[in-house]
């Protein structure tokens, strides 16, 4: 799968070509988004969060670079959901796993350090209350800012199985 091809439409609600091909770095080549469901949430995920970001009464609180930033984490936040080597079962840490990845090849990308911070903060807490594992004994972070609060918020309503998308070949339906 191209992966970029695949998530053109995510990246194009991204503004600034800075942002967009960071993005596109960090995604392609080596980057695992899954197949099928997970790819669908992720679209979900960064459309709801086009959404509220374009509404004025709730998207005014984050400046355009913020907000570049918060689709490039949802782009990215689920991006190894089943470990750096695939697994059968949903890696537990995979937060942490992607904020490593991307701080790991950070010498690929044109982003400075604090907004690699930003985005992996983001990142690291997406799993919200659900943030530790009887499996596991890693701790994940829980949202403590608003950046981290909007990023779970899309999350969690993209996962919300009452919320009927139509998609057709991987693209939401208008």
């Amino acid at each position: 799968m191209n992966k970029v091809a695949c998530f053109n439409r995510e990246i194009g609600y991204i503004k600034k070509e800075h942002y967009r091909d960071n993005i596109k770095r960090m995604i392609d080549p080596e980057f695992s988004l899954g197949d099928g469901g997970l790819v669908r949430h992720t679209k979900v995920a960064v459309r709801i969060a086009h959404e509220l970001l374009n509404d004025e009464s709730i998207g005014h609180v984050f400046n355009d670079d913020e907000k570049d930033m918060i689709i490039m984490s949802l782009i990215m936040h689920d991006g190894l959901k089943s470990g750096l080597i695939k697994e059968t079962y949903t890696a537990f840490d995979h937060p942490l796993l992607v904020c490593k990845y991307i701080v790991d090849n950070k010498d690929k990308l044109t982003l400075n350090d604090a907004e690699i911070n930003l985005i992996t903060n983001m990142i690291s807490s997406h799993m919200g209350p659900w943030n530790t594992n009887n499996y596991s004994d890693v701790v994940l972070p829980k949202p403590s800012n608003k950046y981290q609060r909007f990023v779970h918020m899309c999350d969690f309503l993209a996962s919300r199985k009452f919320l009927n998308v139509n998609f057709k070949d991987n693209d939401i339906v208008e």
